[in-house]
């Protein structure tokens, strides 16, 4: 019996469980569920690790430093702006980036290392 995957966007740009495609992903903001509340794939066997690390630092980056300086050249703000605006800006993105590169990560660990997951 093949397993059927749910397709790549939805589980990624949804969040949402790499089989069936409607079970959310995540309990709380981080958090993996131990198993899909639809289809019930047991997620425990779901290992990202560090990453989703790399590539929101690299997009991260230079997305913040770009801003900072189109900031600084367009407005000429004072230091202490950049201070306040700059930490809490990279926050936000760090978790709106990490979601679904974490999703990615394990829809691909569903699709090929199936094993892993108890399926």
């Amino acid at each position: 019996m093949v397993e059927q995957a749910a397709p790549l966007w939805r589980a990624t740009l949804l969040c949402r469980c790499p089989r069936c495609g409607q079970g959310p992903l995540y309990r709380g903001i981080l958090k993996l569920r131990d198993h899909c509340p639809v289809c019930g794939l047991d997620l425990r066997g779901a290992d990202v690790g560090d990453g989703p690390v790399v590539p929101i630092l690299m997009v991260l980056g230079a997305i913040v430093v770009g801003l900072a300086l189109w900031v600084d050249a367009t407005w000429e703000p004072p230091l202490w702006v950049h201070a306040l605006l700059w930490p809490v800006v990279t926050i936000l993105l760090a978790l709106v980036m990490t979601r679904p590169i974490k999703a990615f990560l394990v829809a691909q660990q569903f699709r090929t290392r199936k094993r892993e997951m108890g399926v």
